[in-house]
């Protein structure tokens, strides 16, 4: 059974709801998004946090010095790069990092064995953030050799079919649990229910 992380928090008051769940990880966004929030709320939002659940910070394309200095500011436990990052560069974050691949063909796959540091792979459609899914065959039995975080247009309506295709080590959701670009209680509570109902089998 997948593990569950929770992205785009903006708010005390949200983590605070999220602390009442079954949930392994939240995303902070750094980068540029409608859910983007600065290093002094992320830091806020970390003190509230459940001290089980690793805060993840979501990063396009931000020198890592600057990643860096974001981590221990706000002390996340892990990164997620979304641009160009390198090998190279991932190597040099002070903390565990995923790195993020917009899925469109097969090709993806040819890029992961380049990335040495890396963590685990985050799968996600071209336009993240968007509530788009992309082809989840594409990446069936990926889960065997790297872990990997499916994410992309994920909901209560289709978790379960996604979990069956790609077996994630872990399940990514954002706008699929909102409601007019605010996280919504309800889904939230939906989305757990049906990745922890999923039997393997």
């Amino acid at each position: 059974m997948p593990k569950i992380k929770i992205c785009g928090l903006k708010t005390v008051e949200q983590i605070k709801m999220i602390n009442r769940y079954d949930v392994d990880y939240v995303g902070f966004i750094f980068a540029k998004s409608k859910r983007q929030i600065s290093p002094n709320k992320a830091r806020e939002m970390k003190l509230y946090l459940r001290k089980d659940i690793k805060a993840v910070g979501v990063f396009v394309d931000t020198p890592i010095e600057e990643v860096n200095e974001i981590v221990q500011f706000c002390n996340l436990d892990m990164v997620q790069f979304h641009g160009k990052e390198d090998n190279d560069q991932c190597a040099k974050s002070i903390v565990p990092v995923w790195k993020a691949f917009s899925v469109k063909d097969g090709e993806i796959l040819k890029a992961l064995s380049s990335y040495q540091n890396v963590q685990g792979f985050v799968f996600d459609s071209s336009s993240g953030g968007s509530g788009k899914t992309f082809s989840w065959d594409l990446i069936k039995g990926i889960s065997k050799d790297y872990f990997t975080v499916l994410a992309g247009g994920l909901n209560a309506e289709n978790v379960r079919e996604a979990i069956k295709t790609v077996f994630p080590h872990v399940v990514d959701v954002s706008s699929g649990v909102e409601t007019n670009g605010e996280k919504d209680e309800e889904k939230i509570k939906e989305f757990i229910r049906k990745v922890k109902s999923y039997e393997i089998g």
